[in-house]
């Protein structure tokens, strides 16, 4: 078992969503812990990518050429269907938080965790405009909290195999193709660059990104 980490900076505000709001104040509230501290959920993290796992693997899939290598990575990383061992996810990806040293000064103090959200997020509001008239439609207005860009985040990633220096160019590519997150990641919000780097006593340490993307780069042919 290895632990690494995946770090990223906000490039654009983003709303990592809790599925509901506060009346009177926003429509779509930010996933934040007690504190009042932001965060990004471990499976919501896993999913974005498992999503560009699959996008990159697709990418590779060309006449003659074998896939078995990648699809095995991928599965070992992300797992399959079914419910044999064999198919389970090596990888365990925790929530992506603000980095420790921040996190322990902020439940540290004595800052009351809504002044500490509203530090660290923004109200943005979003209308739907009607087509025939090029207005803001009726009845659309919302507001959105956002976590403002140049926010950092760090989540640890455990992979549970022995030696898992094998899937860890793949884990890299994935990690370089991810760049958005939250919510209206589709409409500009949630840019995001995301690196990965080695374990050094439990705190992000080297960044390996790079090499093992080139290692992946190797390993196809590119």
């Amino acid at each position: 078992m290895e632990t690494y980490w995946l770090c990223f900076r906000l490039r654009s505000d983003a709303t990592f969503g809790r599925g509901e709001g506060m009346a009177g104040v926003v429509d779509q509230e930010v996933e934040h812990d007690t504190y009042g501290l932001p965060y990004l959920r471990g499976r919501t993290l896993k999913g974005l990518l498992n999503e560009e796992c699959a996008n990159i693997l697709y990418a590779l899939r060309q006449p003659g050429r074998d896939m078995t290598h990648w699809t095995e990575a991928a599965q070992r990383l992300f797992g399959g269907p079914g419910s044999k061992i064999k198919n389970d996810a090596r990888l365990r990806v925790g929530a992506a938080q603000l980095p420790l040293d921040v996190r322990r000064a902020m439940q540290s103090s004595r800052v009351p965790a809504a002044d500490v959200l509203e530090s660290l997020t923004t109200i943005r509001q979003q209308t739907a405009v009607d087509e025939t008239t090029g207005a803001p439609a009726e009845g659309t207005l919302r507001a959105m909290r956002v976590v403002l860009r140049q926010t950092p985040f760090e989540a640890p990633l455990t992979l549970l195999d022995d030696d898992p220096s094998a899937d860890l160019p793949l884990l890299a590519a994935c990690v370089m193709a991810l760049r958005r997150a939250g919510v209206g990641r589709n409409r500009g919000r949630g840019h995001l660059q995301a690196t990965l780097h080695l374990d050094e006593a439990g705190r992000p340490g080297a960044d390996v990104t790079r090499a093992e993307f080139e290692r992946f780069k190797q390993e196809v042919g590119a």
